[in-house]
């Protein structure tokens, strides 16, 4: 938490429309002039690597599909406002009585749940790409890339530094020793 008075808040959304209801909120607030109360709209995602058609992809992954946390001083037409967005289904709410009324209230994050989600983002975010699979020898795998895709056989040798490793595969009836990256197998 970052100034007094601003807290951490979780809006529902709607799941896949998080990033477009993103960019409305924070055009919004710059429009109303309300920068001074709102400091971050995040979207908690990581990236993900895969292989599509022989190569490696990138794409983000959301951690928490459905949210939107907002760093925020709420003040009344504020919360209107947000609750109000397309695609917005509200905050994270409890029931309170106020002034003998009963209300719904946003809920802000505890500062640990607050420390652990921009935690496991600061993490991410300064992590390189990084793959956890991970491979012995004498584990059977398949090659899912380059010319001898879809062979299949056992490690011999694994170098983690370089992310390689040394498989043997049968080839015309002969083992015959292929050195790929870890991207080019996967465990059978």
């Amino acid at each position: 938490m970052s100034e007094t008075g601003k807290k951490w808040y979780v809006l529902r959304a709607v799941g896949g429309q998080e990033k477009s209801i993103k960019e409305y909120i924070e055009s919004e607030i710059a429009a109303r002039g309300w920068s001074n109360y709102v400091s971050q709209v995040l979207i908690p995602a990581e990236k993900v690597y895969q292989i599509k058609n022989g190569k490696k992809v990138s794409r983000e992954r959301t951690f928490f599909p459905g949210y939107i946390i907002i760093e925020a001083e709420l003040q009344g037409e504020m919360i209107h406002m947000l609750r109000n967005v397309t695609g917005v289904s509200g905050f994270l709410e409890e029931e309170r009585i106020v002034n003998g009324v009963r209300k719904k209230i946003p809920v802000p994050l505890r500062p640990a749940e607050v420390n652990r989600i921009l935690g496991k983002v600061d993490e991410l975010a300064a992590s390189e790409e990084e793959l956890e699979v991970a491979f012995y020898a004498g584990e059977a795998v398949k090659v899912i890339d380059g010319p001898f895709n879809s062979f299949s056989g056992i490690i011999e040798e694994v170098n983690e530094e370089q992310k390689k490793i040394k498989v043997m595969v049968k080839i015309f009836g002969r083992q015959t020793p292929l050195e790929l990256n870890f991207m080019q197998v996967e465990k059978v």
